[in-house]
């Protein structure tokens, strides 16, 4: 008997034409998914098994030469900060009432070298973009990995410590207004925070209630206010209004009169370290002077003084209450020091990769990482790449609340 050859059945051209197509796409997402790439935005699947977005808790604007002086009250107009072309030092911040102009240069000079960083000699048509257009700043968030940022102000930091409070309320008013502008576009991704000179207790209540009317939802606070000082009960009704009003209050580096670079001694280099000790004493000003045992709820936000050293800085409040509150003037509190600062104190920090091995030191639900974009300290555009190495350590849980749930749950964001 003869075997005949069995024939391969032939699949019509259209149904053998579908088999390939979903062939290959399923094929490509596996590959995807060896390579480590991002995952199809379409795939319900795939959705689910994506990380939280990242949320920048500390970027900066860097101010346009209209800021203050198209958003200034007439009174104020001639004197606003305002750009100038300097022939040797490039364009520079002229603020009336302080003695050198501020530099531009490092206010934008993220994702350059060490070597190419300056105070002086850039041209503001030359910065990042996105330091005062909101479209742009969207691209530069795309580029970083961050899907949204609060954003402070640059030029804003420096008025803080200007001496005339009238001049610095007028200009923190301006700022509010030009803000307000810059976040309107995308306030889901631009998280727009407020200033206030602090005159009294009664206008920054009002600023405030503004500032939430604005649709901004936070304040940068001066380090030093006009009257008294904030661990004074004279400010109750002010915080007890950030409170109602859920606008935490934030510390930023460079805003006190004691943390100027080039203050202290030794080489200028050495500035550098001593910057944060603004915030330190400032926490410190708030836990040994009572203010948490008498308003509960407040939250204060210490930013850009990193973190790693939080968890020596609560044993040496600790230590210095235990042993020495005695003879050292402090109120008697109802905690230990360490308490109120895991309790009340968040903090935002950039490429600090002890505060990533510190969390268990301290509560992590306070830490929250930053880009300080367009900064010259800051991580951008190579955040990605730093935080794959610094977060290395952390569980799943601890790394979405770092890079996103806890300034999230701070500011109510939805992203």
């Amino acid at each position: 008997m003869v075997r005949r050859r069995r024939e391969t059945p032939q699949l019509p051209p259209d149904l053998l034409s579908a088999i390939e197509k979903e062939s290959t796409v399923w094929l490509a997402k596996i590959v995807e998914k060896i390579r480590g790439r991002k995952p199809d935005a379409a795939d319900p699947a795939t959705e689910e098994e994506m990380a939280k977005p990242i949320i920048s808790a500390d970027s900066h604007i860097t101010e346009p030469p209209g800021c203050y002086i198209d958003h200034i009250e007439p009174k104020y107009r001639d004197i606003a900060p305002k750009i100038v072309r300097d022939e040797g030092k490039g364009d520079v911040f002229v603020i009336h009432g302080m003695k050198k102009p501020l530099g531009i240069a490092l206010a934008a000079a993220a994702g350059k070298s060490p070597e190419d960083l300056k105070m002086y000699g850039a041209n503001f048509e030359n910065l990042h973009r996105g330091g005062w257009d909101p479209e742009a700043r969207l691209a530069d968030q795309e580029r970083d990995g961050v899907s949204a940022e609060v954003i402070y102000p640059t030029v804003g930091m420096l008025l803080c410590n200007h001496q005339d409070f009238d001049y610095k309320k007028a200009c923190f008013d301006a700022y509010n207004r030009w803000i307000t502008e810059y976040c309107s576009s995308h306030p889901d991704r631009l998280i727009g925070l407020g200033q206030t000179a602090m005159r009294s207790v009664e206008e920054g209540i009002e600023d405030l209630r503004k500032m939430k009317e604005m649709g901004l939802r936070g304040v940068m606070m001066p380090g030093n206010p006009q009257v008294a000082d904030y661990d004074d009960p004279w400010y109750a009704p002010f915080f007890e209004a950030a409170i109602d009003l859920d606008m935490p209050l934030s510390f930023h580096i460079l805003t006190s009169r004691s943390d100027a670079i080039g203050a202290g001694r030794g080489p200028t280099i050495n500035g550098f370290l001593s910057i944060i000790r603004g915030n330190q004493d400032i926490i410190g000003t708030f836990i040994y002077g009572g203010v948490f045992d008498r308003h509960p709820e407040l939250k204060i936000v210490c930013v850009e003084a990193d973190a790693g050293w939080v968890p020596h800085y609560m044993y040496r409040m600790d230590h210095a209450y235990k042993r020495h509150r005695t003879w050292m003037r402090c109120r008697e509190l109802q905690r230990m020091p360490s308490d109120y600062f895991r309790d009340h104190i968040y903090l935002t920090f950039q490429d600090d990769w002890v505060a990533f091995k510190m969390k268990d030191m301290c509560n992590y639900r306070r830490l929250m990482w930053a880009n300080d974009f367009p900064h010259s300290d800051s991580t951008w555009p190579w955040s990605q790449e730093i935080l794959a190495e610094h977060t290395k350590g952390l569980t799943e849980q601890e790394k979405d609340a770092i890079l996103h749930d806890n300034v999230a749950d701070l500011y109510n964001l939805s992203v």
